[in-house]
């Protein structure tokens, strides 16, 4: 009589089923306390958003490259123009410009001439006929002279030769910072250095620094070099006569000549004169 195997019963009764061969090749799960469970709900967090991430670290670029820029701004304008409050101007963007035209061309173009001198080293007729040619008005405008620019607009209106009303200040800005060629551009920087230099230098050392700079000949540049130049003396001794010469030839000094005056050099030497007679010495005064 064939005896079926008796079952496993534990004691609480439980009925324990026989281990089979393909249960005993499977192994047990491994529980891990780290890893979640796989039907769970996941317990990671999710990830910040990209975006929100990024725009801090936008900003914050954003504020740095405003911050050098600005850094890069100073650095370019207002600080050369606050050292030259105080500092002679060895040299100026025109009189690099032509050392390198010179270089470049290889001609017999002469070597520049220059020479700083104080305030005190230069004469009052120097002083006056320049005011007297170039800017009359000079010690009431800050830089920008509004009624001249008024007339110069309503003359160009009306006739083909036009007129300009630039200051002396502004031809300063232009002659030690920028470069002669006419733009909007070169205006436009023009105009804010003006301001500038209205804002950081008296009067008195506007005139100084462009006696000193300005060209009144190929490669003469400043009042000293000019009168050594031209009249063989120093800027101190310059006449009344000489120096409305000098302040002639300003508008054009590479086609107006000083050592050989024109009809026109000489006509308008003679109008400079008279307007310094007409404004006295109490101009030079007012600085």
């Amino acid at each position: 009589m064939e005896r079926k195997p008796p079952s496993i019963v534990d004691d609480d009764r439980t009925l324990i089923e026989p281990v089979t061969a393909s249960a005993r090749g499977r192994k047990a799960p491994a529980l891990d306390d780290d890893r979640p469970l796989r039907d769970g709900p996941s317990l990671r967090l999710r990830p910040a958003d990209h975006k929100s991430q990024s725009m801090p670290r936008r900003r914050s670029l954003g504020r740095r490259a405003l911050v050098w820029t600005l850094l890069a701004l100073l650095a370019v304008t207002v600080l050369p123009v606050a050292l030259l409050r105080v500092v002679p101007a060895w040299t100026s963007s025109f009189m690099v410009r032509y050392q390198i035209e010179r270089a470049l061309a290889g001609d017999d173009r002469p070597a520049l001439r220059h020479q700083w001198v104080s305030w005190s080293r230069i004469s009052a007729t120097a002083k006056l006929a320049v005011i007297a040619a170039e800017d009359q008005r000079f010690a009431e405008h800050i830089g920008l002279d509004f009624r001249a620019i008024g007339k110069a607009i309503e003359h160009n209106r009306n006739n083909r030769r036009t007129r300009g009303a630039s200051t002396i200040t502004q031809q300063l800005a232009k002659n030690l910072f920028l470069w002669p060629d006419r733009s909007w551009v070169r205006k436009g920087l023009e105009t804010g250095y003006t301001l500038l230099i209205e804002l950081l230098w008296p009067k008195q050392r506007v005139l100084e620094v462009y006696l000193n700079v300005v060209e009144f000949g190929p490669g003469i540049y400043g009042v000293e070099a000019a009168a050594q130049s031209f009249f063989g003396k120093h800027a101190t001794q310059l006449s009344p006569h000489e120096a409305s010469l000098l302040a002639a030839v300003l508008p054009n000094p590479k086609r107006l000549r000083v050592e050989a005056p024109s009809d026109y050099v000489q006509n308008r030497a003679a109008w400079i004169r008279r307007q310094m007679d007409q404004i006295g010495a109490q101009t030079l005064e007012a600085l």
